[in-house]
């Protein structure tokens, strides 16, 4: 062999180690990598494209591989320049989604190839996807949830228009409003309540005596704008005139014996609040005249004093006295009056919301058992029909008496005829008056049961009158104290039960 054979074969040789180790190389490489030919022939795969697409050396590219190869027509034949791709491009080759960048190149032989090498990104595909799902899907979620919530707004404000429309023919109703009874005349009178509470402007209610104006009175407060300030409550018949001017309205010192210092009136006390004059219909005419002054000006002077003082003070007077009439008489003032009955609300009798007696009985026994430690659960028929049939002279406070002696006096688990103290022909006088059921009991039972059933009552009331004292109950009664007890233990009465009754 010539020198020149030997050089030959070991060049060749050389070739030979040098492709083998680049095939090597390729085959470690995770990408895949293709070798094309001018005529769209694969020449090489490394291992990664034939795990993908399996062998595919030695035969036509497909349709994706010739569309690749058609794309890289990167090569200058005229300057035999080769010019890479620059950047990476997405197709879809057989199915599979991948990202390529390819090179032109003259191989060792001349051959004009393409080198492509091809890196799989289905899965980042998938993930891409799945992303863009859930980015949709939130979409969907929101573009709901902001339906719904428009929905639901639509729904509130029909539902607010209801309980509006509702509240203006069932009337308002304040957590105050200690008011029992839902009758026709008590839903309207709710109403004028929440219509007039906001305002300032003087309140004069009327009505029978034990209606319950003082409900009304602490429910007009409550729903005031002046909730949030003091309030005073005065009992214009319970403190004699001339204290009562005082009172209100304070004095200057040496106004009179014992006016040692200068002292403020009710009035000025209350000053940004509400002040709820009860039985004003029983006032002096000198006290008529200073309250005029208050309710036209805003301003009281002080007993012995020359200088007004500015107040700011709601009034809310109560009666059961008919001020016109009053008036007529010349008992009072017509200009107080005009000043006093801005707004007027009268409080219904109970005769003429008979429909509520259920309500009040059912009310009055759950408070009085509680308060007697009793177990009275049931109220016959005939007891209601009773009371409906009662024409209440003493109105509510006469059917809360009544049902408090009736719980006191219960025996059983329920209310009798027996525990009953009254009949359908007593007046107001007689509602606290046993001896009126006289004839009821006569016949019902023996003597020593009628006698046994009065001391019970004239002992409950001694209790009542001193607030639970035995002590002076039984000075009252002219008996021992000891020889009381004996008869509170035989009767079942508790003074400790009547003091948490009051």
């Amino acid at each position: 062999m010539t020198d020149f054979n030997i050089e030959l074969q070991k060049t060749r040789d050389e070739i030979d180690r040098l492709v083998r180790n680049w095939q090597t190389l390729l085959d470690f490489m995770p990408e895949m990598v293709f070798l094309l030919r001018d005529d769209f022939v694969i020449e090489y795969q490394n291992r990664s494209a034939k795990e993908c697409f399996g062998d595919l050396c030695a035969q036509e590219c497909g349709d994706d591989l010739r569309q690749v190869g058609d794309d890289c027509r990167l090569f200058s034949p005229d300057a035999g320049e080769v010019i890479s791709s620059s950047g990476l491009t997405e197709t879809v080759v057989n199915g599979v989604p991948v990202e390529y960048s390819a090179a032109p190149f003259v191989g060792y032989t001349g051959a004009h190839l393409i080198m492509v090498v091809m890196r799989d990104i289905s899965q980042r595909k998938q993930q891409e996807q799945e992303l863009h799902e859930f980015n949709t899907n939130i979409e969907v979620i929101l573009n709901r949830k902001i339906i719904e919530l428009q929905e639901s707004e639509e729904t509130r404000k029909r539902l607010s228009r209801q309980v509006n429309s509702l509240k203006t023919q069932l009337g308002f109703h304040h957590d105050a409003d200690r008011m029992i009874g839902s009758s026709r005349v008590m839903r309207e009178l709710r109403e004028m309540v929440h219509q007039v509470a906001k305002s300032d402007a003087t309140i004069l209610i009327t009505g029978e005596s034990g209606t319950g104006k003082e409900l009304v009175a602490n429910l007009v407060k409550a729903s005031s704008n002046r909730d949030d300030g003091p309030f005073l409550k005065i009992n214009c018949n319970a403190i004699n005139d001339s204290i009562l001017e005082s009172d209100l309205f304070g004095y200057e010192k040496g106004a009179f014996t014992g006016a040692v210092t200068r002292k403020k009136g009710k009035f000025e006390i209350v000053d940004g609040g509400t002040i709820f004059l009860d039985e004003i219909g029983d006032i002096s005419p000198r006290m008529q005249a200073s309250l005029l002054r208050v309710l036209q000006n805003g301003e009281v002077v002080r007993c012995g004093g020359t200088e007004p003082v500015k107040v700011d003070v709601r009034v809310i007077a109560a009666t059961n006295v008919d001020l016109a009439t009053a008036v007529k008489e010349k008992k009072f003032r017509l200009d107080l009056y005009y000043r006093l009955n801005i707004i007027n609300i009268v409080m219904p009798p109970l005769r003429e919301r008979k429909e509520d007696i259920v309500e009040l009985v059912s009310h009055f026994v759950k408070h009085y058992r509680v308060a007697f430690k009793k177990d009275i659960d049931f109220v016959p028929q005939s007891i209601i029909n009773r009371l409906l049939n009662h024409d209440w002279p003493g109105n509510v406070r006469e059917l809360e008496n009544m049902i408090q002696r009736a719980v006191l006096m219960a025996k059983e688990k329920m209310i009798t005829e027996t525990d009953l103290f009254f009949d359908q022909n007593m007046d107001q006088d007689q509602v606290a008056n046993p001896m009126a059921n006289l004839q009821a009991k006569i016949g019902l039972l023996p003597l020593k049961g009628i006698l046994a059933e009065f001391e019970t009552e004239i002992i409950r009331q001694a209790l009542l009158k001193y607030k639970g004292n035995v002590s002076k109950a039984a000075s009252d009664l002219k008996i021992g104290k000891t020889a009381l007890y004996d008869k509170m233990k035989r009767h079942h009465i508790s003074a400790k039960e009547i003091k948490r009754g009051l």
